[in-house]
């Protein structure tokens, strides 16, 4: 049973993939940069000739003094915003995960961590949901490159809901910020209401025999699977673990020591993501088995997004197998 006091979705349709609401993540990151840019007039936003695509039109429209269009030029847009950054404004940054912080990692590194200035870089259309656009425009490493920058938050919130939040938080932040969104629409966990702290993480089911730890859009496939794994007699936890970094050590701990085993769920490799990050935590703290579900050392390709996701083994029926070895493992 999902935990009523975080005000989540409904179950009547949270469980069924033909009624559950979908919205693209991105949204709630356009939705947000308006919210964040009422509350505060030094947000801008800067964007690499990608406003449509990252959902920045949506602050351009109504703050169009307050935006600017970089072109195709990310590693200029990055030094840009820290110069803002460095004259008291709140610079977001927008365009493709795979050209940034894919092609201005060294920029943002050394302007915006190095001085840790206030910049904001918000990257869409990151992992294998991107789809048609195929392994170039498939970002499957960012999380790795972005939570090794000294000084920078990680944010991979779960769908829209979570993005608006996200991006709300990231403006109210003193010092730069990952925000990490999928293109495709994404069935929405979350309601307005729903909690949102940073550095936070949530648990969003019960259960005792299994932890799983998910991220972004398999969030949703983590709650699917434990629904799929209570029908065959295993208990699974499901925490929604937004901030990648600074991690929530003590919901993790607990987890393991109350659950023995864990089960990291990512549509990102599986190395340096989000299941190393717990795999640090868990070394350091209360070392138990644990299974990754991600992207297996591989580049990804083209194709529709609910193939890839099924072809790369990111559905909840591969979280369900990878939780049944682990406490199989654990036993």
């Amino acid at each position: 049973m999902l935990n009523k006091e975080l005000k989540l979705a409904s179950e009547e349709t949270l469980y069924d993939r033909d009624k559950v609401e979908q919205i693209p993540i991105r949204n709630g990151f356009g939705d947000g940069l308006v919210i964040a840019g009422d509350a505060d007039p030094n947000v801008v936003v800067l964007c690499a000739d990608l406003s449509e695509s990252t959902r920045a039109q949506v602050y351009q429209k109504k703050y169009p003094d307050r935006y600017v269009e970089m072109g195709v030029a990310e590693q200029n847009m990055a030094a840009t915003a820290a110069g803002f950054a460095a004259m008291g404004k709140v610079p977001f940054i927008s365009s493709y995960a795979m050209f940034s912080p894919g092609r201005n990692w060294e920029q943002i590194r050394t302007t915006a961590g190095y001085n840790n200035q206030n910049v904001k870089i918000a990257a869409a259309h990151a992992g294998i949901s991107v789809g048609p656009d195929g392994a170039t425009h498939q970002a499957i490493e960012d999380i790795g490159i972005m939570r090794g920058i000294a000084n920078m938050i990680v944010f991979v919130p779960a769908d829209a809901h979570e993005a608006r939040r996200a991006t709300v938080a990231a403006a109210k932040i003193k010092g730069p910020v990952y925000i990490r969104y999928a293109r495709e629409k994404t069935p929405v966990v979350t309601t307005n209401d729903t909690p949102f702290e940073v550095g936070k993480a949530y648990t969003y089911r019960d259960g005792k025999d299994v932890a799983l730890i998910a991220a972004g859009p398999l969030v949703y496939e983590a709650l699917m699977a434990a629904h799929m794994l209570e029908k065959e007699g295993i208990s699974a936890r499901v925490i929604n673990c937004p901030t990648i970094k600074p991690m929530d050590e003590a919901t993790i701990v607990k987890a393991a020591k109350e659950c023995g085993a864990v089960v990291s769920c990512e549509e990102h490799q599986v190395i340096n993501g989000l299941g190393s990050a717990v795999a640090e935590v868990l070394a350091r703290n209360y070392p138990v088995p644990q299974e990754f579900v991600g992207v297996q050392n591989r580049y990804g390709e083209s194709g529709e997004p609910n193939e890839l996701m099924e072809k790369f083994g990111l559905r909840d029926h591969h979280i369900a197998d990878a939780a049944k070895k682990v406490v199989q493992r654990k036993n």
